[in-house]
């Protein structure tokens, strides 16, 4: 079965309507952490999302440890899924009215099971050690992963060239790449040549 496509870390509408021409499944927006280059404003995310839900994208808030006043920003802002990196808390768990994608970064040792196991979480994203890095890891250590039917979304140093064997190695129900459709500069923002190809590789019929 032929995975889903995420494009992560958009930071202007032009690469939104790059994502409704390919019909990519999934997008997503880093909010409230100043760390990444691909952090947005309120302001600015609104704009994206405008473009976003002229199509049929499901659209996604990338957070790392977030607050309970940000995830209700987010719900606000009209966010079909919370991405969250770094902490969970029980008063943030407990205000999350949208489906939860739960990112665990996938260190050097091989991972028994996901490790929540509740109906507010929709999915589990693995990544390597530095998410947003563009750095892949070791896959087999999600071999014995899956234990229910949540959303396996897989990251960490994808590309068109090694997105097939991700596939045919993991099986995952969503491909979720950012630095890999980037240009090769420091420049900020989305290669829609890349996306492109990305996209092309992944749907190709065998």
């Amino acid at each position: 079965m032929t995975p889903k496509i995420k494009i992560c870390g958009l930071t202007n509408p032009a690469e939104a309507s790059y994502l409704l021409e390919e019909k990519v499944e999934f997008a997503g927006i880093v909010l409230f952490y100043e760390k990444s280059k691909r952090n947005n404003s309120i302001d600015n995310a609104r704009r994206i999302l405008e473009v976003l839900h002229k199509g049929d994208i499901k659209t996604v808030a990338v957070t790392v440890s977030p607050t309970k006043e940000q995830v209700i920003e987010i719900e606000k802002l009209g966010f079909h899924y919370i991405q969250v990196h770094g902490f969970l808390s029980k008063e943030v768990f407990e205000t999350v009215n949208i489906p939860i994608i739960k990112a665990i970064q996938v260190t050097d040792e091989p991972l028994d099971e996901a490790p929540y196991h509740c109906s507010n979480i929709a999915g589990y994203l693995y990544d390597g050690k530095n998410s947003g890095s563009g750095e892949t890891f070791d896959w087999t250590l999600l071999k014995n992963s899956r234990k229910d039917e949540k959303i396996l979304f897989l990251a960490g140093g994808l590309t068109p060239d090694n997105c097939r064997e991700a596939i045919e190695k993991i099986h995952p129900d969503v491909l979720d790449v950012s630095s890999g459709v980037e240009f090769d500069n420091e420049t900020v923002g989305k290669n829609p040549v890349k996306i492109k190809e990305f996209v092309r590789m992944v749907r190709i019929v065998e």
